[in-house]
């Protein structure tokens, strides 16, 4: 597995995304737990979550506690695994999505973190999204609290614009560790995002890298050229798309998600994909960003 940088450590090239074994639509426990360990058995050794990947009110940290067992019913080395959770966002229990990053909640939910995680220290904690209604400054000022605290090794942002980006590593005293956006061939409106974390050496983790890929019934429009490449090298668009990411930067590490043991092993082999130099071309063309 190829490894990149993230903060003061290095992880798999592609990381595995947990929202999808904690929300609509999630797979029961057993399918879980064996797409965690799949994913651990190609080489993955970054791991997405957030206390707000549930259903019910009830059963906040669902996808925490998820990988925490998954982690502990391993039979193989776990040591350098970084596990990445987020707080600032909340379900309700009735499908929607809110908001809180007032420092009293980001606190609370850190702890809470700690506890179904099982460890002394996050590895890397993001504040989940900005909040409206409490300024952007102390919403990074309580992640940079944690930090100092020693409650979590790395500090990291999520769906922030490059404003927001700089805002906090100035906060964070140069310690921004990574920013997390929605990015894929159908949502590029984050590459100036990916262009700034390329410049400060900041690390850029895609959510949803799949979007458009996975969903299309039939690859046509610009997602055809993924399935172009893909024929030429026998493998899967999704693939090529995660590969396409890689060859963007190398700051970038997609955090594909996943529900199924075969499609986060397909995901993981997109470290060993190498596009020529006209196939990047290609895809970048197809997508609209030069």
């Amino acid at each position: 597995m190829q490894l990149r940088q993230l903060g003061d450590v290095q992880v798999s090239a592609i990381g595995l995304g947990g929202m999808p074994m904690s929300i609509e639509g999630r797979p029961d426990e057993t399918r879980a737990l064996a797409t965690i360990h799949a994913a651990l058995d190609a080489g993955v050794t970054l791991l997405d979550t957030a206390d707000a990947y549930h259903l019910h009110a009830d059963e906040v940290g669902h996808n925490e506690s998820l990988i925490a067992k998954a982690l502990r019913t391993y039979g193989g080395d776990t040591s350098g695994v970084l596990v990445a959770t987020k707080g600032g966002a909340l379900r309700p229990g009735d499908g929607s999505w809110t908001l809180d990053g007032s420092p009293e909640h980001l606190r609370e939910a850190c702890e809470a973190s700690l506890r179904r995680l099982g460890v002394d220290a996050i590895g890397l904690y993001q504040f989940h999204r900005p909040d409206p209604k409490v300024p952007y400054a102390e919403s990074v000022g309580a992640i940079r609290d944690l930090l100092d605290a020693g409650k979590i090794r790395m500090a990291g942002i999520s769906n922030a614009d490059p404003d927001q980006i700089r805002q906090a590593q100035e906060i964070l005293g140069g310690r921004l560790a990574s920013v997390q956006n929605q990015y894929s061939p159908a949502f590029v409106s984050s590459r100036p995002e990916l262009d700034l974390c390329d410049e400060l050496g900041i690390a850029f983790l895609p959510w949803s890298p799949l979007g458009g890929i996975s969903g299309a019934a039939e690859l046509g429009g610009k997602f055809a050229a993924f399935a172009e490449v893909a024929r030429e090298h026998d493998v899967s668009p999704q693939r090529v798309c995660l590969a396409w990411m890689l060859a963007t930067s190398p700051v970038v590490i997609p955090i594909p998600g996943s529900s199924r043991p075969e499609t986060a092993h397909d995901s993981a082999a997109a470290a060993d994909l190498v596009l020529t130099a006209d196939e990047k071309t290609a895809l970048d063309e197809a997508v609209g960003v030069f």
